[in-house]
């Protein structure tokens, strides 16, 4: 009985160090997060009820989020936003989901190029894809050129002076840069999939339409909730591509969320407390979106 009890306080020490090392793993960590991460989103909370120029902020408790309601420039960046946010993602994560089923496909040739090839883009500088872009569709630019070339414009269009076009042509520019992002996570998926499954369902008569839309997408359903829900938070704090393609223009037509709380904090009159309130518009939208995405996926975890 005694050499029992030994063994069984000795085991309980043993699980009482493990987790105390445990701890010292991950305590930096916690910390760190703590800090950085933690406490600026409250200090950016008490902040949103704060009002002033510059440093010299008070107190006005929620004038700040009535304000919103009245602020045409906010209406227009939060409906610029959600139409970038409703047209590209849901186009991307489909133009994603095909190239990870054509490049899953073993008789292809030359996969491994078409593998770089689509994921370069979202390697690339966000400043300087984005200047690229402005260039290929400016006035002199080689898209106007090749539409002239071939007759399919009589003259020149100028993109990005054209609320509509310039909205497009962001919306190209973020597909263009994100798709092979996705797709590497649909195709990871992809080739640890069983390949039999595909082979009985050949067997059964299975299309390959059916053999998508019955076992690819059903396998990818986590995937494809996780790529959603990054994607719409990357879309909705969208900044890089509207400053360096639009600069918000012309007029506000293309100004998002982002480049209106850099605008409200250094562009215009340093207004640091609606700015904090505009961010946390962002915040919200993050997680009422994220909460309907898992609604439809049928996650309940």
């Amino acid at each position: 009985m005694r050499l029992g009890y030994k063994e069984t306080k000795r085991d309980k020490t043993g699980v009482y160090f493990k987790k105390k090392v445990g701890w010292l793993f991950i305590i930096i960590s916690v910390i760190a997060i703590t800090i950085f991460n933690f406490y600026p989103m409250i200090q950016a909370f008490l902040l949103s009820f704060q009002s002033g120029m510059g440093g010299n902020l008070e107190f006005t408790g929620l004038s700040n989020w009535q304000r919103l309601f009245g602020d045409p420039t906010f209406i227009a960046a939060l409906t610029n936003t959600s139409i970038y946010l409703l047209i590209q993602v849901p186009l991307m994560i489909i133009l994603a989901l095909f190239f990870s089923v054509l490049l899953n496909d073993p008789n292809l040739k030359f996969r491994s190029f078409f593998r770089i090839a689509i994921f370069l883009p979202c390697v690339t500088s966000l400043v300087a894809y984005s200047v690229i872009f402005k260039y290929l569709f400016g006035i002199d630019g080689i898209i106007n050129q090749f539409l002239l070339n071939f007759g399919f414009i009589s003259e020149t269009i100028n993109f990005l002076a054209d609320p509509v076009w310039a909205k497009v042509v962001i919306i190209l520019a973020i597909t263009w840069r994100w798709t092979g992002y996705n797709m590497i996570f649909y195709l990871a998926a992809l080739q640890n999939v069983d390949k039999s499954i595909y082979e009985a369902a050949r067997i059964d008569g299975a299309n390959s339409i059916q053999q998508f839309f019955q076992i690819t997408v059903p396998i990818l359903k986590p995937i494809i909730l996780f790529t959603s829900i990054t994607s719409t938070i990357g879309t909705l704090q969208i900044f890089d591509e509207i400053v360096n393609i639009t600069n918000g223009g012309p007029g506000n037509a293309t100004i998002s969320i982002s480049q209106y709380i850099y605008n409200l904090s250094f562009e215009y009159t340093p207004d640091f407390g609606y700015a904090s309130t505009v961010s946390y518009v962002i915040v919200i939208l993050v997680v009422v979106l994220s909460i309907i995405q898992f609604r439809v996926a049928g996650e309940k975890k």
